[in-house]
């Protein structure tokens, strides 16, 4: 990454074990995110109400919660950047100058009941086909469930979760 002053943030740890049947790919931990020190951690963002209205339970409260809750319903969480010098929480801002690409394909590989990978939002979508051939399981792209994005679809994403998950529409 260039830029001698630049600030390198790093992402998160993936979430995911060998019972994960559906792996969930952001782009980069936004600034709130970054503050809580945990995926979607911007109280706008409409990740974990539309995770919750998917599995018909409540949205959990803190990190150690939302770990526990994405476990028991086959879920996995990792982004497709793994560090930055974005400044701001914007994907546009994100190029291959300030930022590293994360090893998807190592994490792919942590469950062999992997299902489905979606990715939320565009970046994350073109980042994933950058650097991931032949894949193991189908890969979609979804809208991002950022509040900045006016073209969020919950419906997608709780119908595509439901199919995965094996919950009753």
């Amino acid at each position: 990454m260039k830029g001698e002053n630049a600030v390198v943030h790093k992402g998160f740890a993936p979430v995911i074990d060998d019972k994960s049947v559906v792996l969930i790919l952001g782009s980069f931990p936004s600034v709130k995110s970054r503050e809580t020190g945990f995926y979607y951690g911007n109280p706008s963002n409409r990740f974990w109400k539309t995770i919750a209205a998917a599995v018909g339970e409540d949205v959990p409260n803190d990190t150690e919660d939302k770990k526990t809750y994405l476990k028991k319903h086959g879920i996995a969480l990792f982004d497709v950047i793994e560090e930055s010098s974005i400044k701001g929480s914007s994907d546009g801002d994100i190029t291959h100058k300030n930022s590293k690409s994360a090893d998807l394909k190592s994490v792919i590989a942590l469950s062999d009941n992997l299902r489905l990978i979606i990715c939320n939002g565009k970046k994350a979508f073109s980042v994933f086909n950058e650097v991931c051939e032949n894949c193991p399981c189908p890969v979609k792209y979804l809208s991002s469930t950022s509040a900045a994005n006016p073209s969020f679809k919950a419906e997608e994403w709780i119908s595509e979760l439901k199919i995965v998950l094996k919950y009753s529409e």
